[in-house]
């Protein structure tokens, strides 16, 4: 019983720092949802989950990490971004949230974008449009990791049912 609680009490508290993943890059996000599952198992039981579960939400896990970089990548590039912007707004989403603890998120890709793009050698006009549009990637990157991380939750209460 002890355990059990435990167990539920871990279990709820990963699915809160992934959900909260999906907003703050530097928590785990998805893998922390995923570790919710053994977590789940060690401390309760694995037996709601079969071979169908733990394929789904390996999947899921695998199109949020490529989508993660993707999404952001596809708003830089829609609007006219460079490799170096990528990059710069990669490094950006990584570093913002550390070096400007309230804002970082939004500036940090906003800014790496900007200056990478400059560093590619377009003029100002273009590099804005290319840091606004990895804000773009970044807010849809965010959208799609709630929800498919939300659906992760969502198929493991129903598979305990």
């Amino acid at each position: 019983m002890v355990l059990e609680t435990i167990g539920w009490i871990l279990v709820i508290a990963l699915f809160l720092v992934g959900m909260a993943g999906a907003v703050f890059p530097i928590l785990p996000g998805v893998v922390a949802i995923y570790v919710a599952f053994f977590v789940y198992g060690l401390c309760i039981s694995f037996s709601p989950f079969g071979i169908w579960f733990w394929l789904i939400q390996t999947v899921i896990l695998i199109v949020l990490f490529v989508a993660d970089y993707a999404v952001n990548a596809w708003g830089v590039k829609k609007f006219g971004g460079s490799r170096a912007s990528i990059v710069g707004s990669t490094v950006g989403v990584i570093i913002g949230p550390f070096v400007i603890p309230a804002f970082g998120l939004i500036i940090g890709p906003f800014l790496g974008a900007l200056l990478g793009e400059l560093y590619a050698g377009s003029d100002m006009n273009k590099s804005l449009k290319v840091g606004y549009g990895s804000v773009v990637g970044l807010f849809t990157s965010t959208v799609v990791k709630f929800i498919l991380q939300l659906i992760m939750i969502i198929l493991f209460f129903i598979w305990l049912i």
